[in-house]
């Protein structure tokens, strides 16, 4: 049995030596768009790299990844929004990258010493042209307005997306100005929150609800649908950038680091540092409605001309880490469910 257990450690160790010699990168992944494709066979292309993809959602990847352990086989986590990839960093998954092209290219703001964002998307503020003016809604305090009583809807207030933006406004007003703001928002409810962010837009268009929150990337996505009904959608509601005048809108990120487990080091370095360049950034761009991260890449995505300049709030991805669970609190204390 001794003998038995040494051999088949010694063929573990084998395996992972002759993996670690491979031209491979396995990457899990919580993207889930199409247009990734694209991105992946083009670092194949310019790389000789081959990529071994696993996509799922990002609790049970990184559920995953703690349950593998040291024989991980993942390379490289990829996920959606600030909180995500903070959780992966205080479960000690990540490790951390020196790389002179990462913090040439992608600003102070929007990396970690051991994770990076690749591409941002804004949180607006979606109104319907026929029971909402633009003026009312110029902030994300303005959603907490009693003038709009009976006119708001939204997501799970235990959503990423919501929590993110909790966490800034924390970061920039302090704790009771945010849960104060939380709570004009539940007062505020059209209905219990429910659905996704285009479902929050269709709500605004149909009536049901005057206002709604919504990253930039689902109204892209209306806007460039062939489908009548999309259009009828996009026909009657209008977007605001809000906290203009302050701050700037909240951003929100795209991202990913090296796992500390990575068989493939220097792959998966050259992977993030792929994901930098110019080529990448306009795949997140013109494929999935985001704005890159490295600032003057041009794109050709017509939804995101349209919806024009705006000023982003510059606040550090960090932050958004630190005030999660703060935000959380919050908005159960406010009975945001």
């Amino acid at each position: 049995m001794k003998y038995a257990r040494l051999t088949a450690a010694l063929m573990l160790a084998a395996a992972a030596i002759a993996q670690a010699d491979e031209k491979v990168l396995n990457l899990y992944s919580a993207r889930h768009y199409q247009t990734d494709e694209a991105l992946y066979a083009d670092f194949t292309k310019q790389t000789g790299i081959r990529i071994n993809r696993i996509e799922g959602k990002e609790d049970e990847l990184l559920e995953r990844i703690r349950n593998e352990g040291a024989n991980s086989p993942a390379d490289v986590f990829l996920t959606v929004d600030a909180a995500r990839l903070a959780k992966a960093h205080e479960l000690g998954l990540f490790a951390p990258v020196s790389s002179k092209l990462l913090e040439s290219r992608i600003p102070a703001n929007l990396r970690t010493d051991d994770w990076f964002s690749f591409s941002t998307r804004a949180r607006v503020i979606v109104y319907n042209k026929a029971a909402v003016k633009a003026d009312e809604v110029r902030t994300y305090q303005d959603l907490a307005n009693p003038r709009l009583k009976g006119k708001v809807c939204s997501r799970s207030g235990s959503h990423p997306y919501n929590l993110s933006l909790m966490a800034s406004i924390i970061a920039h007003q302090g704790e009771p100005a945010a849960e104060s703001w939380a709570r004009g928002m539940v007062a505020n409810f059209a209905r219990a929150p429910k659905g996704g962010d285009t479902d929050q837009i269709k709500a605004v268009a149909a009536g049901e609800c005057g206002v709604a929150l919504s990253n930039t990337y689902y109204v892209a996505r209306l806007m460039r649908s062939t489908k009548p009904e999309d259009l009828k959608v996009m026909d009657a509601v209008a977007v605001v950038w809000p906290d203009q005048a302050t701050y700037g809108t909240h951003i929100n990120v795209s991202g990913g680091g090296m796992l500390k487990t990575a068989p493939h080091k220097e792959a998966a370095v050259k992977f993030l540092e792929y994901l930098a360049s110019d080529d990448a950034q306009r795949y997140f761009a013109d494929g999935n409605n985001e704005w890159p991260a490295v600032a003057g890449i041009k794109v050709a995505n017509p939804a995101l001309e349209k919806l024009g300049p705006f000023k982003a709030d510059n606040l550090p991805v960090g932050s958004l880490a630190m005030y999660q669970v703060k935000a959380q609190m919050i908005f159960d204390r406010a009975g945001f469910k």
